[in-house]
This record gives C-alpha cells, structure tokens and sequence, in this order.
C-alpha cells in the first residue's frame, strides 16, 4: 500500500463503507499528484505553490468534505496530503478555517458568496484570530470592529496568518464590545480588496509556508459580512475549532505515516556490521514504539471525528485528546526516523528532514498541546458525568443515523 494512503483497518469501526472507499481515492490522488511535486524551497516558492494546490484540490473535488461538514473524510483527506505534501495539507486545512465559520453562521449571503468558490478551489481563504498579545488567550484579542452606519469600521493588526496576502477573503474575528471581553467578539468576512485592509509582511517559518502579518486602519465592511449576531464571534471561533482540531490530528497522523515508512524502508536497505540496521534490537525497539504511537493516535483522531459526523454538539473534550496526544506522538515518531536514518535524515532533499520541519507547528496553531490538556482536565474535574453524558448521545445519534440509511437503502 502506498504510503500516502491511509489505512482502513485499524480505524474500520469508526468508519462507514464510503469512508473506506474514499481513503484510497484519496490516498491515490495525494500519491499521483502531489507526492512527485519537489518542496518549495523558500517562502516565495510556498505562496506560488499554494495557489496551484488549492485550484488542483478545488478542481478534483478534494474540497467537498468541508462543505459537507464530513469530519471523518476532512480527517482522511488531512491524512493522506499531510504523508504526500504538508503545504498541501496546509491549503486544504486553511480552506477549512475560512470556510467553516461561514457555513456554521446564518448568513446566506456570505455562503453565496464565497463557499462555492472556496470549495472550488477558485477563492484561498484565512482565518485571522491570532494577535501578538492574544494567541491561546482569544479574550485578549485588541482589534476593534466599530459601527458606522451600516458599516464596520476594523481597526488592530494579526499576526501568524496562514494565507496572508494571497488570500481572497478573511474570517476575522474582532471586538465590538471591547469592555465585554470574550463576550465582546464577533465575526466577519473580510475581503482582501477591502479599503483599509493592509499586508504588513511575510513571517518565515523553518518549513515553507505562506505566514504573514495584516493590519486593519478603518477597513470599512458592511455589516452584511457579519457571521451571526454581535458577541457571538467567540461561540463560533470556538465551535469552528472544536470541528477542525481532530483534523490536525489527522494530518500529525499522515507525517508519522510518512515518516515511519521512510525509517522501515531505510532499517531493511541499510546495512552496517554485515547486516540490516533492522535487524538491530535498539532499531527494533523505535520501530515498535512508532508503530505504537501512530496507531494510538488514529484511533483518538477517529473516535473524535466519529463523534462530530454522529451529531454530538461539542466533541471538546474528544478534539483536545486527539490534537494533543496525536500532534506529540507524531513530533516523537518523526524525530525517531531522524534518528533511524541518520545523516541522510538530516539532508535538506529527504521527505524526513521536510517532516521534521513541517511537523513541529502542529503542536502549537489551533491550541498549544498545554491548552488541551487544560481543556482535558478541565472537563474532567468539572463534570466527569457530563462527558460521558456526551459519548452516550454520540453513539444514540450514530446509532439512529445508520438506522435512517439501512431502511432508505432497503438493506
């Protein structure tokens, strides 16, 4: 089985038949199509490059998943492009975060306007959270969306944006009642030709990637770009996350993928003392801890995505122990192939040492592995009962829906 596509098997339970059929479609797309193409070799190469993979996405259909709120085949999709392509699987996660504020917002005019397009591949979008002083505290976020007439006017700066100055539209998320704290947030759709939106700059990360910073003076929106009512941006940040953080996951699960098959295929060839260095117990033992890891953590990414597609209306708790456990087991599984290969793991042209750079950003965007063991255990001493009030109805609304398809099918 190539590399790029993900395995079925040890996640089946969580999986329906098309779940199954679809990870080899994709897996052999991301193998065809993407796993060939060389890394871009500076952030300027990135930024042409994700604008080629987004149309290539967009144009296969590799997008659908998000519009269809699919989370298992989100998670699949992240899988197989994160083993084959990181800056692939960047594009289609950034897709997600513009998109899925929109989608979960009752604003037809903006999902008219920018989701066909978006999952078409024909329109890049961002997600602009993130603030110097406001990261994993989104209460603390500074800029301002102030009412004039029937506009907003936006003011403040974001940095670490993925897309910056190549995206067409931006989900921002600003305060309109700064006084109110997290309370205070809303949403809107920004488009990146708006008056008073501005590209600071690019912000380089060790592995190439379209970062930058935008500022905002007196960028007028209407207020028809809102996404729901005032104060209600938190809500919906947070709901937006606690959907797209087990993709992360999935996409750690990819690398380490990719990585451990790197390692197996360099433990068989390579030999030293007279034989395979697989043949050596300290090998044996990396080998069998990856394995451990990348298994385990699958199965976290699933049951969370599982959840989510089940009509659980948070997967909190589920979300946070995927992301975490998966994101560090894979930085652990990559760091083991470093080691396996030894200098050539180290060499600038080897999928292992492009890992080991790509890697490392998954513990930190969308909530630092330290915020989701905060999460974890908040869950835990608060209402214990409570969460696995929450399993319990995952598996109802699971258990009704293949109900629902049995009888419409005739099985």
């Amino acid at each position: 089985m190539s590399r790029t596509i993900p395995d079925p098997a040890p996640i089946r339970a969580f999986l329906d038949e098309r779940h199954i059929e679809f990870a080899g479609e994709i897996g052999a797309f991301a193998s065809r199509d993407l796993a060939t193409r060389p890394a871009p070799a500076d952030d300027a190469a990135a930024r042409r490059e994700a604008r080629t993979i987004l149309a290539q996405l967009g144009g296969a259909g590799r997008l659908e998943p998000i519009r269809r709120r699919d989370w298992r085949a989100c998670c699949l999709v992240r899988e197989a492009l994160a083993a084959a392509s990181p800056l692939a699987d960047a594009v289609f996660a950034l897709q997600a975060l513009g998109a899925l504020p929109i989608l979960l917002a009752d604003n037809a005019a903006m999902r008219d306007r920018w989701v066909g397009d978006a999952i078409g591949g024909r329109a890049m979008g961002a997600f602009a959270m993130t603030e110097r002083e406001a990261g994993s505290d989104v209460a603390a976020i500074a800029t301002t969306a102030r009412r004039v007439g029937g506009d907003y006017a936006l003011n403040g700066a974001k940095t670490y944006i993925s897309n910056a100055g190549i995206a067409d539209f931006y989900t921002v998320f600003a305060s309109t009642d700064p006084a109110a704290g997290g309370k205070g947030l809303s949403c809107f759709v920004v488009p990146a030709d708006a008056q008073g939106l501005r590209f600071v700059g690019a912000q380089i990360l060790s592995a190439p990637h379209p970062l930058g910073e935008i500022a905002f003076e007196e960028c007028r929106v209407p207020a028809a770009c809102r996404l729901g009512e005032e104060g209600r941006g938190f809500a919906l940040g947070l709901a937006t996350l606690d959907r797209l953080r087990p993709t992360v996951g999935a996409a750690a699960c990819g690398m380490a993928a990719r990585a451990l098959a790197e390692a197996l295929d360099h433990a068989r060839s390579r030999r030293q003392f007279g034989k395979p260095i697989g043949e050596f117990q300290l090998v044996q033992e990396k080998l069998a801890r990856m394995a451990t890891d990348l298994v385990a953590a699958r199965l976290l990414v699933y049951r969370a995505a599982w959840a989510a597609d089940g009509g659980a209306e948070r997967v909190t708790l589920e979300a946070a122990m995927a992301k975490s456990f998966a994101t560090e087991a894979a930085q652990r599984i990559v760091d083991d192939a470093v080691q396996i290969l030894g200098a050539a793991g180290v060499m600038a042209s080897h999928p292992v040492d492009h890992l080991y750079r790509a890697v490392r950003a998954l513990r930190i965007y969308e909530g630092t592995t330290e915020i989701q063991h905060l999460v974890i255990a908040g869950h835990l001493l608060k209402d214990p009962e409570g969460t696995r009030a929450d399993a319990a109805r995952a598996d109802a609304a699971r258990a009704g829906a293949k109900g629902a398809s049995a009888k419409g099918t005739g099985a």
